[in-house]
């Protein structure tokens, strides 16, 4: 056990965003960097109207339709600006000013997706659970029919709270999957909307996912702007604007491995693996504690304490020698956050109960 724990050769990498990804990924990038697919550029100087890019970007919106099983009202995107950008171009896409959306509050991003929601239209916020500083996922709410979509965040990385289930509304559905998207299957096809940024489950920081029901669009009656009508991307495939292009590309490899790994059920079971043994040995611990309430604890993003927090520093330490990356929590909420995205093998996890437990006997 000691000589497993003096072993730093390997660099367990927990942190939530931007954030692990597989290493043959990394490998089969470098390659491109300096060399293309042997065309002889790099691919960060590959030009975005060439075939080698189209097909890329191509390949890339196949595999997310594949992998998600979407049906052909489903359009796939790649585009700027993360997934904050998508706060503000949901609504000035789907709500006229005179009209109502719903929001669910369940944490910091759907908090600041409302916010900016209400620059373009009403907003009822018809579940919320600030006032238990967002540790559980609201349950009794009901979402008014004449809403014209209902926005929730799936998967709340700051506080460990997860949707266990997708509620089932009689309005258009709007999901923020940025911290768990492609982690589990779901009927994607019941969401009229979807947007994710790369950097969780997907690829770099740089690129967003946007999955959208045409037939939402081309409701409102103000102007777009023609860089955020989704219309417009949808008519030139994502290429509207130059795309990012490595971005675009690294997300290519990774929905690739993803699919080598035998696609979002099988990644699903190794993930439950990963939380129910972390979720375990903090349970069975006389030193460390959840956060969230344990119905809706998510299975991306392991929040925790110590019951006495005068050992937080003591601990943050031990791993940060142990070569383990980003457990930190995030600075408004304090604690650790182990982030278990779909390329954070297994061994890391055991890894990092092995540290606790070692800690744990020591204090």
């Amino acid at each position: 056990m000691e000589d497993v724990l003096k072993e730093k050769k390997v660099m367990h990498n927990f942190n939530a965003g931007p954030s692990v990804l597989p290493r043959s990924v990394f490998e089969q990038a470098s390659k491109a960097v300096l060399n293309y697919n042997n065309t002889g550029l790099s691919i960060l100087e590959l030009g975005h109207r060439t075939k080698e890019f189209q097909a890329i970007m191509d390949e890339a919106r196949s595999l997310v339709k594949e992998l998600m099983n979407l049906d052909a009202d489903h359009e796939v995107l790649f585009l700027h600006g993360g997934a904050s950008t998508q706060f503000m171009q949901v609504p000035m896409n789907l709500l006229n000013e005179n009209e109502t959306a719903a929001y669910a509050d369940t944490g910091v991003w759907s908090s600041k997706a409302l916010k900016e929601a209400k620059l373009y239209g009403n907003v009822k916020v018809v579940c919320s659970s600030k006032e238990a500083n967002y540790n559980f996922i609201p349950k009794d709410f009901t979402v008014p029919g004449d809403s014209k979509y209902f926005h929730i965040t799936t998967n709340n990385t700051i506080y460990g709270t997860q949707w266990q289930s997708i509620p089932k509304v009689d309005v258009p559905l709007v999901a923020d999957m940025c911290s768990d998207i492609f982690s589990r299957q779901r009927d994607f096809n019941s969401f009229a909307l979807i947007f994710a940024g790369a950097q969780k489950n997907m690829g770099p920081a740089g690129v967003n996912l946007v999955v959208v029901d045409k037939n939402i669009l081309g409701k409102v009656d103000r102007a777009l702007p023609t860089i955020m009508d989704y219309r417009n991307h949808i008519k030139e495939g994502s290429m509207l604007n130059t795309p990012p292009v490595f971005a675009v590309y690294v997300s290519l490899l990774t929905l690739q491995w993803l699919k080598q790994q035998g696609g979002i059920d099988a990644i699903e079971k190794i993930n439950n693996q990963k939380a129910e043994m972390l979720y375990s040995a903090i349970d069975n611990s006389t030193l460390f504690q959840t956060t969230a309430v344990k119905e809706d604890r998510s299975k991306m993003n392991v929040c925790f304490v110590m019951k006495d927090p005068s050992l937080e520093k003591q601990f943050l330490d031990v791993a940060e020698q142990h070569g383990i990356y980003g457990i930190k929590g995030h600075r408004s909420v304090g604690g650790f956050r182990a982030s278990l995205y779909n390329a954070l093998p297994l061994s890391s996890v055991n890894y990092l109960i092995e540290v606790m437990k070692e800690f744990e006997k020591n204090y």
